[in-house]
């Protein structure tokens, strides 16, 4: 009997203590392997996680900047800036494209334009009562401004032939040029551009007004290539001076340094004198023929000039270059500006004249040919 006492009482123990020992291994803590592998789960899962929002916002700033790219940029085949100096190179400058209309739709016209005597000197001090102006042929429903804008914020373009047919006297050119941006451009008021173009044009100085970031634009112009000359006037005025709109009246104007030969262009020369006028620019050309005798390239600075209200220059000899463009920066401070109300305006998007005459016939008037409005 005592036997089977101790043989139960063993058993009863041995029972509890295997309750025990499942009871309490189901509190043990883990192993350290499975500690060391939970952390580094932890970890694995922590480092994806970074490695997600990290895509995510490389993926949403390149958005962003394609975005920036495809509002400034003028097409599809627009190279990305190389450099702050370098902005832009290879711009669309298909005339297919659409083009830039002016946000503000209003039924004025702003007419800027210079008076000469018949030795070519400037008059300033004329009244609205001493022109006549003729818009399609019929005088405007009303005059609304007139003044001598000799203080106009002005918006300048230097476009600097960078082909191989200047390449003799390309530093000289670069130094008037210079000279010239020293000159006219007034911090905090006035801006201006760089651009060199041989095949295709190149932005080397966007929009500032920092004479001494335009001069390192200038200076950045190397020669090479063809010429195309009118891509880098419709680019000019479509993608710069057209996109360029401000809520205050300004003078547009292109300083246009070349020899006027065209070999490379995809517009022809009437499209990119469409698009000057279209962007309100005044075209000055300096033509870098130097010979002595009228080439075909001057004749077409000449077309230039005066369909948009300019002024071509012929220096006889490369020095008379810097004195050009002291010319050209006495008559952007010398203007009137006219702004005018069509007697039948239309948004029709299409070309209307204008004529713009000075009462006293000793007087010449240079002003744009005319404008086209807006288009609904």
């Amino acid at each position: 009997m005592k036997t089977l006492v101790n043989l139960g009482l063993i058993m009863l123990l041995g029972a509890t203590a295997s309750v025990a020992q499942q009871s309490s291994s189901s509190d043990l803590p883990s192993a350290p392997s499975a500690v060391i592998q939970q952390q580094q789960q932890r970890e694995q899962d922590e480092a994806a996680r970074r490695e997600q929002q990290q895509r995510e916002q490389q993926q949403k700033a390149q958005q962003q900047k394609a975005a920036q790219q495809q509002a400034t940029s003028p097409g599809p085949n627009s190279a990305t800036p190389a450099s702050d100096a370098a902005a832009a190179k290879a711009p669309d400058i298909s005339p297919d494209d659409t083009i830039t209309t002016i946000v503000r739709q209003v039924n004025e016209v702003n007419l800027v334009f210079t008076v000469t005597d018949k030795r070519g000197r400037f008059i300033k001090d004329l009244k609205k009562d001493d022109f006549r102006v003729l818009d399609d042929k019929r005088p405007p429903a009303s005059i609304v401004n007139f003044g001598s804008e000799t203080n106009l914020p002005l918006r300048v373009g230097l476009l600097v032939d960078a082909s191989n047919s200047i390449r003799d006297r390309f530093r000289f050119e670069q130094d008037a040029a210079i000279e010239f941006l020293n000159q006219i451009i007034r911090a905090r008021f006035d801006k201006a551009f760089v651009i060199g173009f041989d095949t295709t044009p190149e932005v080397t100085q966007d929009f500032t007004d920092s004479t001494e970031k335009l001069s390192g634009g200038v200076r950045l112009l190397r020669p090479g290539g063809g010429t195309a000359l009118y891509d880098a006037i419709y680019y000019a005025c479509r993608d710069k001076l057209m996109k360029n709109q401000e809520t205050f009246a300004t003078r547009r104007a292109i300083i246009l340094l070349t020899d006027g030969d065209d070999n490379q262009s995809r517009v022809t020369r009437e499209e990119a004198i469409e698009m000057a006028q279209r962007a309100e620019v005044v075209i000055y050309p300096i033509s870098t023929n130097v010979s002595g005798v009228k080439m075909k390239g001057d004749k077409v600075l000449e077309r230039f000039a005066d369909a948009t209200g300019g002024r071509a220059f012929f220096p006889f000899k490369i020095e008379d270059v810097a004195n050009a463009f002291s010319e050209i920066q006495d008559e952007l401070r010398s203007q009137y500006l006219l702004a005018y109300k069509p007697a039948d305006f239309q948004t029709d998007g299409r070309f209307h004249s204008v004529d713009v005459e000075a009462l006293n016939n000793k007087y010449k008037v240079r002003s744009r040919k005319g404008y086209y409005a807006p288009k609904q």
